[in-house]
Order: C-alpha cells, then sequence, then structure tokens
C-alpha cells in the first residue's frame, strides 16, 4: 500500500465514490467527506498528505475554506481543488492561500494522477532538501567543534614552547640543567 493519504471531499456522492475507488486502486490511503464539516472533523483527527476538495459545496464551509483549515493544521499538507465552475479568479484565490493545483471536473483520472505523482515528487525533493540541511548542520557542528578543539591545542602547545624558550634562556642556569627541564617540559606533552 502507498503510505500516501488522501482526504477526498465532495458534496456529490458519486464522484466521492469514484475518487475513492480509483485512489483505493492505486493503492492511496483514502478518506471521504461529504462536506466541509465533516473534512474538518477529519483533518483534526488525522494527518493528510493530499485533500481533494469540490471548490462549491453547500454550507458554511466550501473548497477555499477547507483549504484554510487544512494549511492551518498542517502546513504540510497539500490542497488540490476540484470544480465544475472553473474560473481564472477562483484559481488564483485558490493559489494565493496555498493550492499546489486545481482541476475541473470531469475529472481526468490521468491528469489526477500526474499531479498526485507531482505532489509526491516535491515532497520528496523537499525531505531530501530537509536531510541535506541537518546533515550540512551536523557537519558544520563537528567542525566547529573540532576547529575549537585544534585552537585549545594549539594555545596550550604555544604555552609550551613559551616555557620551552624561557628554559633554554635562563642564563642563571647551566645549560645541561637548562636542556634537561626543556627536554622535561616537552615530555610533558
Amino acid at each position: 500500500m502507498n503510505s500516501l493519504t488522501i482526504l477526498v471531499v465532495d458534496d456529490d456522492p458519486v464522484i466521492r465514490r469514484l475518487l475513492e475507488q480509483r485512489l483505493r486502486k492505486a493503492h492511496y490511503g483514502v478518506e471521504v467527506a461529504e462536506d466541509g464539516y465533516q473534512a474538518e472533523k477529519l483533518l483534526q483527527q488525522k494527518r493528510f498528505d493530499i485533500v481533494l476538495t469540490d471548490l462549491m459545496m453547500p454550507g458554511g464551509i466550501g473548497g477555499i475554506e477547507v483549504l484554510e483549515i487544512a494549511k492551518e493544521i498542517d502546513q504540510n499538507t497539500e490542497v488540490v481543488l476540484i470544480t465544475a465552475h472553473s474560473s481564472v479568479d477562483s484559481a488564483v484565490e485558490a493559489m494565493k492561500k496555498g493550492a499546489i493545483d486545481y482541476l475541473e471536473k470531469p475529472i481526468n483520472f490521468d491528469e489526477l494522477f500526474l499531479r498526485i505523482e507531482k505532489i509526491v515528487n516535491v515532497k520528496s525533493l523537499l525531505r531530501n532538501a530537509r536531510d541535506i540541511h541537518e546533515a550540512m548542520d551536523a557537519t558544520e557542528n563537528a567542525a566547529s567543534e573540532t576547529i575549537q578543539n585544534l585552537e585549545i591545542m594549539t594555545a596550550k602547545l604555544q604555552q609550551r614552547l613559551d616555557m620551552v624558550e624561557n628554559e633554554l634562556r635562563d642564563d642563571a642556569v647551566d645549560a645541561d640543567n637548562r636542556i634537561n627541564r626543556a627536554l622535561d617540559i616537552l615530555a610533558g606533552l
């Protein structure tokens, strides 16, 4: 079974059932809602990767409102609006509010599956980008820690070299003792 979960929201029982059957046949996890209110309840209970919602539904919660609710609950949920009343204005409004795509009825299932595949690819790319970003952060943190440790080690070595230099320049002590003290300091490394 495909791990992608899809919520179908449509007040037309024929379209809702047709979408559910075709998506299940393609091995997607599918839940259905007959209106915006039912969709809102499902969105609050469960996480969905994609919401396919009719734009025009009776009641106070239409497709645009379902889009807003889905995005408010989880920004990672992608929403595709479906409508028989296609208009540039509603498509632009939906895209401004975060819809990833827009389909017209009657639904062309080849087109729908292509759009779903596009969403899967985009999600995969985003996941890969996040993984790379996390790996870069980990590498940067490790490099920063290594540099800090090297700076501490360099400071300690410089301190020892300064001590060796001071011992070797101490004219109050004979040369053999100065060399032995310097060797003792170096042996403490």
